[in-house]
């Protein structure tokens, strides 16, 4: 599977963009499929995921209420629409896919990440 992730950019605090994740390769749908994101000087950080069934998502507590996670197997994408961003939200953002069980810290395949700025 390659991931390939777009739709960082510079918003102002309070605004909203959406990262969109395209995954190549066999069998997407049965992937779950998680946000990272990287701030600079920082550890990458979990920030959410999305099962390969029935759309069960999981948020980080820092964005939980802000950002949405959704994907569409027909089109083998995945979605993360952030609103109300911070200055706190900036980072690199990565999608990555697991074919482990839900609530695995273990993810087989990265995007190569998409930059995210939120001024002040």
């Amino acid at each position: 599977v390659q991931l390939q992730a777009s739709g960082g950019g510079l918003v102002q605090a309070g605004g909203s963009l959406r990262l969109s994740c395209a995954a190549s390769g066999r069998a997407f749908s049965t992937y779950i499929m998680g946000w990272f994101r990287q701030a600079p000087g920082k550890e990458r950080e979990f920030v959410g995921r999305i099962s390969w069934y029935r759309d069960r998502t999981y948020y980080t507590d820092s964005v939980k209420g802000r950002f949405t996670i959704s994907r569409d197997n027909l089109k083998n994408t995945v979605y993360l629409q952030m609103n109300s961003l911070k200055p706190e939200d900036t980072a690199v953002y990565y999608c990555a896919a697991s074919s482990r069980a839900w609530g695995t810290d273990d993810y087989d395949y990265w995007g190569q990440g998409t930059l995210v700025t939120v001024s002040s």
